[in-house]
């Protein structure tokens, strides 16, 4: 049984530090503070600190895990290994350093590809057909550090951001289980990382919001299926309008133009169509094709409609 220190913040951290929790003792889980959320600015707690409190665990909120003072405390609990999911700071080398068994990271996707903030996004954007869990021993280069196990799984052809991330994190909790048992006895093997193959995850911008007729319709599909919930994808028509779930059909239509065929409310794309499934006007609820079209000839308004310019 190992004495670890947990480092994660958000929702997808929170398998795994169940996961530590059941097999080794955790004597410090570190996280990002508490942030004031919502329009009453309400300090919420971070998932992983909610379950760590849950579990009874020490809970550390430093603004920098790595200034002095707070090294100072990790060498007072004396971790055999650090172990790092999503906490959002990079350690510095004293950190690195300083337990026995190095820090381990779990990140989500097969490295060297998709280095960065946001792998799980990138690989649905870029139509990946497999993503998985990598985890690494941590070096002071961003997710440059030595492999130690992966996992792989496919990703299908209706595949959300949000359905992928909840998968990642339960094989990333189950491969961080047989990570530290590998570690303990020993008998894991290190692969550098092939730096010819490393690809960048970039942070997803607010900018990237607004889906652009000018570029295909599979592409458009796959940023509507990455991009929600944040930062969502939408069309400006006069007012905006978030297209929640979409489709690439086979349809010919005028590029930029919404129209209406056979049920289905399409946008006119440089390669197909987007058959506009789910969507959403400002302040209002989410709704389909019928209620869409009955909304706009309550207003006396009717389709074809054109997308407004996004630059």
């Amino acid at each position: 049984m190992l004495r670890v220190v947990f480092m994660g913040t958000p929702e997808f951290a929170v398998p795994s530090l169940e996961s530590v929790h059941k097999r080794h003792t955790i004597v410090g889980v570190f996280t990002q503070s508490d942030k004031p959320v919502g329009r009453g600015l309400d300090v919420r707690f971070c998932p992983v600190k909610a379950k760590a409190l849950q579990l009874g665990l020490n809970v550390f909120q430093p603004e920098k895990a790595s200034a002095p003072a707070e090294f100072e405390r990790l060498k007072e609990l004396n971790p055999d290994i650090i172990v790092v999911v999503a906490y959002g700071q990079i350690l510095k080398k004293n950190v690195l350093e300083l337990p026995r068994l190095g820090c381990v990271n779990v990140h989500s996707s097969l490295l060297p590809r998709w280095r960065g903030a946001a792998p799980i996004q990138w690989a649905i954007l870029q139509g990946d057909s497999l993503s998985g869990v990598t985890t690494q021993r941590l070096v002071e280069k961003l997710d440059a550090g030595p492999i130690l196990l992966q996992e792989t799984t496919p990703l299908s052809a209706d595949e959300t951001a949000s359905s992928l991330h909840d998968r990642l994190a339960q094989i990333g909790a189950n491969l961080l289980a047989r990570t530290l048992e590998g570690l303990a006895s020993d008998t894991l093997k290190e692969v550098i990382q092939d730096e010819s193959k490393v690809t960048y995850a970039s942070k997803l911008t607010k900018e990237m919001e607004w889906l652009n007729p000018a570029e295909a319709a599979a592409t458009l599909e796959r940023r509507v299926r990455a991009l929600n919930p944040w930062p969502g994808t939408s069309l400006k028509l006069g007012q905006r309008l978030k297209v929640k779930q979409a489709r690439a059909r086979d349809v010919r239509g005028v590029q930029g133009q919404v129209f209406h065929r056979a049920g289905m409310i399409l946008l006119g794309t440089s390669e197909g169509s987007l058959d506009l499934q789910r969507v959403q006007w400002d302040g209002k609820r989410e709704i389909g094709p019928e209620e869409f079209m009955n909304g706009l000839k309550g207003k006396g308004q009717s389709l074809p409609l054109e997308v407004k310019s996004i630059r």
